[in-house]
Order: structure tokens, then sequence, then C-alpha cells
């Protein structure tokens, strides 16, 4: 496949494949009682992500393994300094402007336990399956191009699928949720897509990418059971 074929099919792809998700997931619930919405989107995601990676497996040079714990520990810190900080900036800038704190739409109808298995792990892995295992790794021509980042070096196919990430938020939309919050949320979320995308590339491990995405959602875990606390 061509490079700039292999990068346009790749992006159609990863739209395709999360839109298809997020439409069956609107659609139908698998037992409804223990399983969330969300669950039906991530294994639609999963599974259509596992399906191309195997199909373009000429393109897409695919590398999960488990690192040692000594290699994970800056990645875990990176990705929870994003959310702690991103989130709480935002959160301030979103007060001095007039506008209104939300919690995640997932918090009303998930309970801490649903979180931590359906957000937590589950999304994360999901997720990152199809935009850093499939798109970063089919947009590997533009491997060697990039721009520093305090003295780091970012490829443009780690920017593309961070970007492409955190706009894919957008989706939000739909549940209702204010300008504000979709705001905040596609930035964090651009942001940890960049930082999971740098530890991918950097290892050729998918597994590194999933464990950033992990540490930026273990605050939704904490605000999900202070919700609880506090309902």
């Amino acid at each position: 496949m061509k490079n700039n074929n292999q990068i346009i099919y790749g992006l159609i792809v990863t739209i395709a494949i999360f839109v298809l998700a997020n439409f069956i997931g609107s659609k139908m619930s698998i037992w409804p009682d223990a399983l969330p919405p969300y669950f039906v989107t991530h294994s639609v995601m999963l599974l259509g992500s596992i399906g191309v990676i195997i199909l373009l497996s000429k393109s897409v040079n695919y590398k999960i393994a488990l690192p040692k714990f000594k290699m994970i520990l800056r990645p875990i810190l990176f990705g929870l300094l994003a959310s702690i900080v991103i989130n709480i900036s935002l959160s301030v800038l979103t007060k001095v402007m007039g506008g209104n704190l939300e919690p995640h739409p997932a918090f009303k109808i998930m309970s801490p336990l649903q979180v931590l298995v359906f957000i937590f792990i589950y999304a994360s892995i999901a997720e990152e399956i199809l935009f850093r295992g499939f798109l970063l790794n089919i947009l590997s021509p533009l491997k060697e191009k990039g721009i520093r980042i305090f003295k780091h070096q970012v490829s443009i196919a780690v920017i593309i699928s961070g970007f492409t990430f955190g706009l894919a938020h957008l989706v939000l939309i739909f549940a209702g949720v204010g300008v504000f919050f979709i705001i905040k949320t596609v930035i964090f979320t651009s942001i940890l897509g960049l930082i999971a995308g740098y530890y991918q590339e950097k290892y050729s491990n998918n597994a590194f990418a999933i464990i950033v995405h992990m540490a930026g959602n273990f605050m939704a875990v904490i605000g999900a059971l202070l919700m609880s606390l506090n309902a």
C-alpha cells in the first residue's frame, strides 16, 4: 500500500470503527442491570480494531507485551499529571468564564465498580488498541517527521493519532453535556493521546499507551467514588 493511501485509509477506517461502535452501542444493550451501554460500544470498537489489525497486518506492525515495572513508572506519572493538572486548570477556567462544572455522563448511570471495570480498564484497552494500536501504527510513514516538545521528538503520526482521539470525544455532544465540558474533554484527551502515542512509539509496545490511558482515567474512578459517597 502506498504511503499516502495508507494514511488516508487508516484515518477512514479508524473513524468508521469509532462511529459504528458508538451507533451500535446507542441502539442495543446487553444485560443492562450489570453492563452499562458503554460495554457494547467498546466491545464493537475492540473487535473491529483487532479485525483490521489482522487484515492489514502488512501495514500495521502491532506489538504488545507486558513491560517491566520500572519502565511504566514515568508513563503512569505523566498520565496522572495530565489528568490532574489539565482538568483542574480547565475547571478553574470554566468557572472564571461563567460555565458550569459537570460530571461525566457515565457517573450518572454507573457505580464506582462499573467505572473501574468498564472505563478505567475496558475503555482504556479498547480505545488504545484502535487509536494507537491500529491508527498510530498505520501512520508509520509519518514517524520520521515531527516536532520537539520539551526536548522530546514527537512525530506527526503521534500528533495525528492524539488529536484524532481528542476530537473523537466530540461524540459527547449527543450526551447533552455543555460546551465547556466538551472543550475540556477534547483538550485533555488530545494531550493524553499525545503522551500515550509518544510512549508507544518510543517502546514499540501498545501496552505503554494502554497504561498511560489508564493513568489518565484513574481520576475518573476517584470522582465516581466521591460522587457515590456524597449521594
